[in-house]
C-alpha cells in the first residue's frame, strides 16, 4: 500500500486578494468629486434664488404690518422708530390706546443673510416708506447677488 500523498493546500488553491487596489480607489474618488461638482453647480444658484424669494416674502409681510400700523395709529413709524415699532409701541404716539395689543408682528425676522431688515420713511420714488434688505453683500447698493431687495422692486 502506498501512503497517500498530501499536497500543500497553499499551492493548490488560487490566491485570493482582499480589498481594492489604489487605482480602483482613486477612480471612485474622482467620480465622487465630479458628481459633487455637478451637483454644487446646479444647486447653488437655486439657493441664491430661494434666499432672495424669502427676503421678498418677509418684506411683503413687514410692509403689510406697517400699513396696518398706519391704519390704526394714523401715521407711519418714523425712520428712527423703525420696524421695532411693529413689536412694541413707540414713545410719543398721539393715541397710544390705538396701538394693537401684542404688536403687529410676532417677531422681527432677520433677512436670509443674517442681517436686520431696514426701514426708511419717506421712501424713494414717492413711496411713503421703504422696507428693504441689503442682500448678500450687507451694504447699500450692490450688483448681482448683492443688489438690495425692497418693497420698491
Amino acid at each position: 500500500m502506498h501512503a497517500p500523498r498530501f499536497r500543500s493546500l497553499s499551492c493548490s488553491l488560487p490566491r485570493r486578494t482582499a480589498g481594492f487596489t489604489l487605482v480602483e480607489l482613486m477612480v471612485v474618488v474622482v467620480i465622487i468629486g465630479l458628481l459633487a461638482t455637478v451637483i454644487a453647480i446646479n444647486v447653488m444658484p437655486s439657493q441664491d434664488r430661494a434666499m432672495a424669494e424669502k427676503a421678498r416674502a418677509d418684506i411683503s409681510v413687514l410692509e403689510q404690518a406697517v400699513e396696518t400700523y398706519r391704519l390704526e395709529n394714523l401715521t407711519y413709524p418714523t425712520t428712527e422708530q423703525g420696524l421695532a415699532a411693529l413689536r412694541q409701541a413707540p414713545s410719543g404716539l398721539a393715541r397710544p390706546e390705538r396701538y394693537r395689543t401684542g404688536g403687529y408682528v410676532r417677531r422681527l425676522p432677520d433677512d436670509p443673510w443674517g442681517n436686520s431688515y431696514q426701514y426708511r420713511r419717506p421712501g424713494r420714488d414717492g413711496l411713503p416708506f421703504e422696507v428693504f434688505s441689503f442682500a448678500a453683500d450687507g451694504a447699500e447698493g450692490g450688483e448681482a447677488d448683492g443688489i438690495d431687495i425692497g418693497n420698491w422692486n
